[in-house]
């Protein structure tokens, strides 16, 4: 019986094409949370970018794609910190390409400069832009995620060779989030049902994106959205429609959750 529900956000609770959370989601979320199932929020994003689904009733977040969770009230359930030699050895790589990398922490974030990507990301996801500041302020910090804006032709050299701790969680061509080796949405599922007691076999997932293929595939049962890439569909138990066509209602009135 299902006792818990992690929902990606860009793609699957939030519309690329309306930049909100559809009304028959909202409903959705009422309805399983009155039947006491538990709901989550699970995302690359940082918590610093969580306004818009701010207004929904979720029991707690995985964040930064598994880097960092907490419980509605700020509870820390787990938080895993990037090694400051894949930072400084990035520093120096990053003198020789001049890539715009944005570093995260629990409560700040910056970016190192902004260039057109970024604007298209910033568009896409209608997000707002961190402060800019050099690679070097990220020295001595608590680092949860790095964020870069490049394809996936340095993938080989920057995670071979700098940021040797590290993996690329991409959802987009232009652009990937950067986490700690141990860390995806998965990991952070395992440390979220730990702390709230629940077994994994009464769990689901929904998610659109690359980053969400690691919670697909461990969950109990995993939903691809109808907008999702081939990929992501590929690993998912049961795909259903789009985020702009009800599809999170719909899989749950499948499953008989609402």
């Amino acid at each position: 019986m299902t006792k818990a529900v992690f929902f990606d956000i860009d793609g699957t609770l939030l519309s690329f094409e309306t930049h909100t959370v559809p009304t028959s989601t909202v409903e959705a979320l009422r309805q399983l949370k009155s039947k006491g199932i538990k709901i989550f929020i699970s995302t690359g994003r940082p918590k610093l970018l969580l306004d818009s689904v701010k207004h929904l009733d979720f029991d707690g977040y995985i964040t930064l794609n598994g880097g960092d969770c907490y419980t509605k009230n700020d509870e820390i359930i787990y938080r895993s910190i990037l090694p400051q030699e894949d930072i400084r050895r990035l520093a120096e790589w990053n003198k020789q390409h001049h890539i715009p990398f944005v570093f995260v922490g629990h409560e700040e974030w910056f970016i190192t400069h902004i260039d057109k990507k970024v604007e298209e990301i910033a568009r896409l996801a209608q997000i707002h832009y961190p402060p800019i500041a050099p690679i070097e302020r990220a020295f001595g910090q608590d680092i949860l995620q790095i964020m870069g804006y490049f394809g996936t032709e340095y993938d080989r050299d920057l995670f071979g060779n700098v940021l040797t701790h590290c993996e690329p969680m991409r959802w987009h061509p232009l652009f990937t989030d950067i986490v700690t080796r141990e860390n995806s949405k998965s990991k952070g599922l395992d440390y979220v049902i730990a702390h709230y007691g629940i077994d994994l076999k009464d769990t689901m997932a929904f998610g659109d994106g690359g980053n969400d293929i690691p919670i697909l595939r461990h969950a109990a049962i995993g939903v691809a959205m109808g907008n999702a890439a081939d990929n992501v569909k590929a690993e998912a138990d049961y795909v259903t429609t789009s985020v702009d066509d009800d599809g999170i209602a719909r899989a749950l009135q499948h499953f008989g959750l609402i």
